[in-house]
């Protein structure tokens, strides 16, 4: 039996294939459980324009991506902090006052959790710093650590 698959089936292929399975088996289990749906005209048709809606709208969501990533890319933010005896500070510069620093600085609003700081700057001086956007980008901002008041 020909069914098209409407979510992806490890030992069978991936969402908006056409693929041909035993009949038990479709009618049994990826119908019954909603992972195939039989492959008739309007069935493949939905599935193709759903497939093509979804790769138009990944295409914009990666252009604005690229977008930021450029944005980004070499951008200088400087972060005032209280300081101590030396260049120690009182407290820390986290992802969250990056983030604040980056969308003051771009109007850009940078999710906190897209920065990737291993842990918390604790000293004056300049720190770069990875942005993962996506699987693919992932620009460097640097952070300068400077006392609070100069």
């Amino acid at each position: 039996m020909k069914v098209v698959l409407l979510k992806d089936v490890p030992t069978i292929g991936k969402t908006g294939q056409i693929k041909e399975v035993p009949d038990g088996y479709a009618r049994n289990y990826l119908l019954k459980s909603g992972l195939a749906s039989p492959a008739t005209k309007e069935a493949t048709t939905m599935t193709k324009s759903k497939l093509e809606a979804e790769s138009k709208k990944q295409a914009k969501i990666d252009a604005e991506l690229a977008t930021a990533a450029k944005m980004l890319d070499g951008l200088t933010v400087a972060i005032p902090g209280k300081t101590g005896a030396g260049s120690k500070l009182y407290g820390s510069v986290t992802s969250a006052d990056i983030a604040g620093a980056v969308q003051k600085v771009t109007g850009y609003e940078l999710d906190k959790r897209k920065i990737e700081l291993p842990e918390p700057i604790r000293s004056l001086g300049d720190y770069n710093v990875t942005v993962r956007l996506s699987s693919s980008l992932s620009p460097v901002v640097k952070v300068k650590v400077v006392p609070q008041g100069s």
